[in-house]
């Protein structure tokens, strides 16, 4: 690994744009939480089950701590994503082939940035609505829709990654 070559990479439009969203996202949850909190109970649904119940319910401040993890996971990937030479690849890296694999595993973790951003907007978004409407639920295609939108593209990430073709 301390042979991998450093290299400098250039954003494509897709790059820019997935940072650009997911940054705004961030934004966004935000205010949408802040805007909100005065108006939600003391208590709400702080936790919910595999089939999208809520199962726990805890005070208003923890509504917070969504989009305080969703910033930090955000950030903390965004500062990994600057040094791709230390990532785990399913093949070894030479000169040769570094640029390819450090493009795709880069725009999979902003994909991946973004995505978790949208899981963590998406549960605020709806435990408001839930306190506003009385109803206690995310759904329950939301554990599977997660995980598609996590794993799936791992997937093709290992797929395209190993795949020698360009």
């Amino acid at each position: 690994m301390n042979n991998r070559p450093k290299i400098k990479l250039k954003l494509t439009l897709t790059d820019k744009l997935f940072e650009i969203l997911g940054w705004f996202s961030i934004l966004a949850i935000w205010v949408v939480t802040i805007s909100n909190y005065n108006n939600l109970p003391e208590s709400i649904p702080i936790h919910y089950n595999t089939l999208g119940q809520a199962d726990g319910f805890g005070s208003k401040v923890i509504i917070l701590t969504l989009p305080f993890i969703a910033t930090i996971l955000f950030i903390g990937l965004t500062i990994l994503n600057k040094f791709p030479h230390v990532f785990n690849y399913p093949i070894s890296i030479t000169a040769d082939n570094a640029l390819r694999q450090y493009t795709i595993a880069t725009r999979l973790i902003r994909y991946l940035k973004l995505i978790i951003v949208f899981i963590f907007g998406h549960i605020v978004l709806q435990t408001i609505k839930n306190v506003k409407e009385n109803t206690s639920e995310l759904g329950i295609w939301m554990l599977p829709l997660t995980l598609g939108l996590i794993f799936v593209p791992i997937a093709f990430y290992i797929f395209k990654s190993i795949n020698k073709t360009k």
